[in-house]
């Protein structure tokens, strides 16, 4: 439901999707919740999968005619379909569970824009594939009286344009490696072990000389990096560029400038594996001199 016959942009549904299943996540934190088992320790909650359900119902909405791969539904919508969005509308789903803030919901459309958005902050971090910004809430965030430019949106469904929620604020992402903060994700599976284990790049002496190592599993240390709040990201893993959890950071860390590659310095592609952003390239060529030393030895 849009109130404008103009027909919304895709940065401006990724944003609006994003915000849809944020809200869905930010209303029902502290409930309890039912598990939905996937195996080897990973599970989804029905937060989850409603999330997700929120997030559709706005893609359906504005682009009826794209396709949307889902973490917890999978590839919906045709088959010949030349556009796909990719969503995980939850990410970081153990932190949640145990009543932590530290997640992120995640839209983007594939090789396009995409919008990350943080339910409890009420910012949301975007770019249409060239430039990369935040939009945040100054306060009363989660009140039931969200905008659309200027535009009421009701019950906070945010269906059409950018939500933004009054006051608002917007700024420009600009990296950089001030904080030295850097972020290293080591949930399993660690595909690159034994040449290389996220955990030893944590305990390299060349590392914590330079850097002030954090741990997060929320992809929203991506996000961070980007808005300057982190000096870089780490993680193992393989073709990263699809995934419903990377693409929508990828796609923003390049737009603001980041240098982005995979753990063996290549690009991140088919033939890539892991996730290397840092703020700079001076930061990311001191990460790239650890992770090639092994992370073992100064």
């Amino acid at each position: 439901m849009i109130d404008s016959p103009a027909s919304p942009t895709d940065t401006e549904v990724a944003a609006a999707a994003a915000l849809a299943g944020a809200e869905i996540v930010r209303a029902r934190y502290g409930r309890r919740h039912s598990r939905i088992d996937k195996g080897a320790g990973d599970f989804a909650t029905d937060v989850d999968v409603a999330a997700e359900e929120a997030i559709l119902d706005v893609i359906r909405g504005a682009r009826p005619g794209d396709a949307v791969h889902g973490e917890e539904g999978g590839r919906r919508g045709a088959v010949d379909a030349v556009r796909e969005w990719l969503v995980d509308p939850l990410c970081g789903t153990l932190n949640y569970a145990s009543g932590s803030h530290l997640v992120a919901v995640n839209v983007a459309l594939r090789n396009g824009p995409a919008a990350v958005a943080d339910p409890f902050s009420g910012e949301v971090f975007l770019t249409d594939g060239e430039t990369a910004w935040v939009q945040y809430d100054a306060d009363g965030y989660g009140q039931g009286q969200t905008d659309v430019r200027g535009r009421r949106v009701a019950d906070g469904h945010a269906s059409g344009p950018v939500a933004r929620r009054r006051p608002v604020g917007e700024e420009r992402l600009a990296p950089t490696a001030d904080t030295r903060l850097v972020d290293v994700n080591l949930d399993a599976p660690f595909p690159g072990a034994p040449a290389f284990r996220a955990v030893d790049l944590l305990a390299h002496p060349g590392f914590v000389e330079r850097f002030r190592p954090r741990v997060v599993s929320t992809t929203l240390a991506l996000a961070w990096v980007a808005a300057g709040r982190r000096a870089a990201y780490v993680t193992d893993g393989g073709d990263l560029s699809g995934s419903v959890h990377f693409a929508a950071g990828i796609a923003l860390c390049r737009a603001a400038g980041c240098v982005v590659t995979g753990v063996d310095g290549g690009p991140v592609g088919p033939e890539g594996r892991g996730l290397v952003v840092a703020a700079d390239a001076e930061t990311h060529g001191l990460l790239m001199s650890l992770i090639r030393g092994g992370g073992r030895s100064a």
